[in-house]
């Protein structure tokens, strides 16, 4: 009798711990939040449109005739395909922003100001420092131009 009560507990025990099947997938998994995607309007009420301010740097008051001189676009836009483009494209946000139509959203004296002295606006300029935020600390280098060359790639950015 001792025997079939044994026989019957070690019967118990082990099916009792017999073992769960579960679908083991294989390779890693991680689950992650879908990121917010930022409307258009996002964006505007994280960096206002401001086209009074002229920024920080030698740049005041400037305004453009209204016909684009050609052959400076066409030198500006030498500079910026070799220097703007590993971090700007005209439509598209990469490490920094689209500059199509940035004439609508800033004054040319900001805009050139941006250009030549970015150090500067990163440290001073409201404007500057939302974007810097925006982009996630990613800092516009300085490329050292001069004047004429500045002038130059804000001339281009009309023709995006």
């Amino acid at each position: 009798m001792k025997k079939i009560i044994i026989l019957l507990a070690m019967g118990g025990l082990i099916f009792s711990c017999g073992e769960k099947k579960e679908e083991k997938k294989e390779g890693f998994e991680m689950k992650t939040a879908k990121p917010e995607k930022k409307t258009e309007a996002a964006e505007e009420a994280a960096v206002p449109v401001d086209m009074d301010n002229d920024g920080v740097g030698p740049f005041k008051d400037v305004s453009f005739d209204e016909a684009i001189n050609a052959e400076m676009a066409a030198a500006g836009e030498a500079k910026y395909k070799a220097i703007c483009t590993a971090c700007h494209m005209a439509e598209k946000r990469m490490i920094g922003p689209a500059l199509k139509g940035v004439y609508e959203r800033r004054s040319p004296a900001w805009v050139m100001n941006m250009i030549k002295n970015p150090d500067g606006m990163l440290k001073e300029d409201p404007i500057a420092k939302a974007l810097l935020k925006e982009y996630n600390n990613a800092i516009m280098l300085n490329q050292n131009l001069t004047d004429d060359e500045t002038r130059e790639v804000a001339e281009y950015l009309r023709t995006l």
